[in-house]
């Protein structure tokens, strides 16, 4: 179900026939939708493997039942389907809240996009768009999206998001985790650039599989602050269906905040925007609307 807010009537219309219209093998298929009144529904087919967070997150380190490959499979598949919506579809969809959560496994775990309740359209030669509202799921939300500093918006902030899904997969664990010790772990994506660094230390006896590196690897690109730093989701694509494994990537500058990125986000237009907006996890929140209204 859909609340009222989110989709208006001809604009509803609007999306239900660009949404009918999309056909991949990695986008969920929409069947049909109901409209009455304030209330809004669509119906998607059914995927019996459910959500892609139910697989992926290893709890108490139990290890996944995926092996590389299968995970390396997903992933790509869903690097495939975001890049259809990006290049392929007749006007160019921007999803907004990529997030393990919103992927569909299908019963060969085939990964199936889902929930596009965030989503825009745009003509397919509009390289940057307009947004006057925060879209996406804190611990995915691509920096622009909080403050002009790092940007302007474009189909790069599916990138971003698509490079966090990337490395939670590849460590099986959420972006950020407050609740371990070490406060060194906490956020998987810095610890992860730590440990490919030392890899590449030969001095340091240390191992990596290699399709975790270029999965790694691949998610750390797509993480760089600034969108123009990022890969396309086409190259994204490139990158993973090519045959060099970790060793073969370049190894990605460090996309994470240092002292001046800090302060771009604190002397931002929207104010003093809290870490916590853009490194924690709120499983089930997803912001649509002003920012301010979500400052601590």
């Amino acid at each position: 179900m859909l609340r009222s807010s989110q989709l208006q009537g001809e604009e509803f219309i609007n999306e239900v026939s660009t949404l009918g219209s999309i056909h991949h093998r990695n986008i969920v298929r929409l069947i049909g939708y109901c409209s009455e009144e304030s209330k809004k529904a669509l119906v998607y087919e059914y995927m019996p493997k459910g959500l892609l967070d139910k697989h992926i997150f290893r709890e108490n380190s139990t290890p996944s039942h995926f092996s590389w490959y299968k995970i390396k499979e997903i992933a790509l598949g869903v690097a495939q389907g975001i890049n259809y919506l990006h290049r392929e579809c007749e006007m160019r969809i921007l999803h907004f809240d990529i997030k393990p959560h919103n992927i569909l496994l299908d019963y060969n775990f085939v990964p199936k996009i889902a929930d596009f309740g965030l989503a825009k359209l745009y003509p397919r030669d509009f390289s940057m768009v307009s947004l006057s509202i925060a879209r996406g799921t804190a611990g995915y939300i691509a920096p622009e999206l909080l403050s002009r500093n790092f940007g302007g918006i474009s189909d790069k902030a599916d990138v971003y998001s698509y490079g966090m899904l990337l490395l939670e997969m590849a460590g099986g664990r959420r972006n950020w985790s407050p609740e371990l010790e070490n406060r060194s772990q906490q956020y998987y994506p810095s610890w992860m650039y730590d440990q490919l660094l030392k890899c590449q230390d030969q001095e340091i006896n240390l191992h990596i599989d290699e399709i975790e590196a270029k999965l790694c690897k691949v998610g750390l690109w797509c993480i760089q602050m600034k969108p123009s730093d990022r890969p396309s989701m086409n190259q994204v694509v490139e990158m993973l269906e090519g045959d060099s494994l970790g060793d073969g990537l370049q190894m990605p500058p460090s996309p994470f905040f240092s002292t001046s990125a800090t302060n771009y986000l604190r002397s931002s237009e929207f104010g003093s925007i809290p870490m916590s907006m853009i490194f924690e996890l709120h499983e089930d929140e997803s912001l649509n609307g002003d920012v301010n209204d979500h400052l601590i």
